[in-house]
């Protein structure tokens, strides 16, 4: 069974990492697009930007909660990782429960959030929901809750994960 889940959080975390590398990547071909637009064409393209918002708001909230799965979120970990070890498992614990909470209140809160914008649409695209534009919100908070139960359930992820796997090199 924990085998199962780690499975699944390994696929999770590889799918939030995938798409907010892709929004990064997106946002820093548009914005410099709509740059060009404004003052070489001097005619403005009214969608580079609100796109580029969108894109962070998606990337936001899946990057912080494959940080939170890695690690290597300042916020969470640097003052406890800082402690000594009976103090440091006990802010762990903390540290758990408090982003739980949190988690919780992005999935509830998000909810409601995308149901009462759901029949709105965004300016510059008319066909896209401002619910779906909020989305992010309950999803990334769901996915950080998986997170969390893994964190607590069967601990941080192993040597072997992806979460510690380097880069390709270049060279």
């Amino acid at each position: 069974m924990k085998a199962a889940y780690v499975s699944a959080m390994e696929a999770l975390y590889f799918l939030c990492a995938a798409i907010a590398g892709a929004c990064l990547a997106i946002v820093t071909l548009i914005i410099p697009y709509g740059v060009f637009c404004r003052y070489v064409l001097n005619s403005a393209a009214s969608w580079p930007e609100p796109l580029a918002v969108l894109l962070v708001i998606l990337f936001t909230f899946l990057a912080g909660a494959a940080c939170y799965r890695a690690g290597v979120h300042i916020a969470v970990s640097m003052v406890v990782d800082a402690l000594p070890t009976r103090a440091g498992w006990l802010l762990r614990h903390a540290r758990d429960l408090v982003m739980a909470l949190i988690a919780l209140f992005a999935v509830i809160w998000g909810i409601k959030l995308v149901n009462i914008t759901w029949d709105n649409t965004v300016g510059e695209f008319p066909w896209l929901s401002v619910g779906v534009t909020y989305l992010p919100i309950p999803i990334g908070g769901f996915i950080t809750l998986l997170f969390i139960i893994e964190q607590i359930w069967i601990g941080p992820p192993g040597e072997g994960s992806i979460v510690h796997r380097e880069p390709v090199s270049a060279d």
